[in-house]
Order: C-alpha cells, then structure tokens, then sequence
C-alpha cells in the first residue's frame, strides 16, 4: 500500500514538473540575450547594395548577373526561336545556321537526354526498351519525318505522354542543335536544314507541310 502511494505521488510531482517546463517554453522579457549554441546562423555578416568589399577581386558587392540572365517576365516567349512557332503554325526549318559546330553539339546532346529511350539510331528502342520492353517513338518513320521541326523542338520541350518536358534541363540553343541531329537521323542534308538558308516555310498545327493531318506524337 505505501509503495502504490510512493508510486502515485511519483507520478504527481513528475507531471508537475512536465507542467512547469511547458509554462517556461510560454517566453517571457529578458534583460540578457538569450543563449545560442550556433551563433552564426542567426547573424551572419551580409553585403549591401553598391557597397565596396574586400571579398571579391573587383572590389564591388554587387556581382554581375551570369551570362544569358534574364529577368523574371523579360523572356522573349514569342521569339520562334524560343517556341518553334510563327503564329498559329510550327517552323518547318531550324531558325538558326546548321553547321559541323551544331551538329555535333546535337549528337553530344541526344545521346544524354534521347538515347536511352530512342536508341543511337532514333528507332525507339533504346535501354528502357531493351529492360523493359516500352518501346517510344520511332524518329525515323515517316510521319516525324514529316513533322515539322518547331513540333519536334515543342514536344522536347514540354513533353508528352511518357516524355517528359525538357525545357528546364536542356537550353533552348541545344534543343534545336538536338532537332538538326534528329534531321540527320532521318537523312535530311544540313544545307537544307535551316531556316536562313531558305524559305520560312510554316506548317498550321495539326497539319503536315503538304496538307496531310498531322495528329503529332513524342518524338
């Protein structure tokens, strides 16, 4: 009987000290600071706006911004170059100069980003169809030969279906060298490939250079 009212009062003076610690947590005004363990991730020394510092070599606190910065809502969305569109249709041509320099960028970037699903030889059956038997699209059949460029640089950059969109990991400069490299794949001559070198030809969406429906699937 004494033990049990050993134990009970235990209890009572440990659940009274729980409520004395909760009752301190509440904060009260201190004439001292309070105590940190880490101080410096609470103050830490920070630069002002044209300020000088010693720090960098320049001598300057504001650091130029890195090249090809762009500010939030600047970015010339309706440029072709960044869509791949001229109005309501795609560019049949890749609106910059298609040369050895971009080729090879495009073959460097393909076998990063595309070959793994769409095999070296763009027929779709890359490493996921070797290990998992899903087979993506064949880039040299017919209807993407068709396809016109701009639809081919929108699908990688947005995506579609199991592809995903790529325009946050791949610069637009290297999505189109990937087009001109896919162009290659399908035996288009770089002299035609691009743009400035010929007629800016615009397919309507949904509809192929010659006229033909076009209904579009991932590259």
């Amino acid at each position: 009987m004494r033990t049990r009212r050993t134990l009970q009062v235990g209890r009572d003076l440990l659940m009274l000290a729980l409520l004395l610690s909760l009752a301190g947590c509440r904060g009260c005004p201190k004439s001292s600071p309070p105590i940190h363990l880490n101080p410096n991730m609470d103050n830490q020394p920070k630069l002002r706006a044209q300020s000088a510092s010693d720090f960098f070599a320049d001598g300057a606190a504001m650091r130029t911004p890195v090249a090809g910065t762009v500010a939030r809502g600047a970015l010339p969305v309706d440029d072709l170059f960044q869509t791949g569109r001229e109005g309501e249709g795609y560019v049949v041509g890749i609106p910059t100069p298609v040369d050895a320099e971009l080729l090879a960028r495009g073959a460097d970037r393909y076998a990063i980003y595309c070959a793994p699903c769409h095999a070296d030889s763009g027929n779709g059956k890359g490493m996921l169809f070797q290990r998992a038997q899903i087979e993506s699209a064949d880039l040299v059949e017919p209807r993407l030969v068709d396809m016109p460029s701009g639809q081919i640089f929108e699908t990688i950059s947005q995506g579609l279906g199991l592809m995903p969109a790529y325009d946050y990991a791949i610069p637009v400069a290297d999505r189109w060298a990937i087009v001109a490299h896919v162009r290659m794949l399908q035996g288009s001559d770089p002299t035609t490939m691009s743009v400035p070198n010929g007629p800016r030809v615009v397919a309507a969406e949904g509809e192929s250079p010659n006229g033909a429906d076009e209904q579009g699937a991932a590259p």
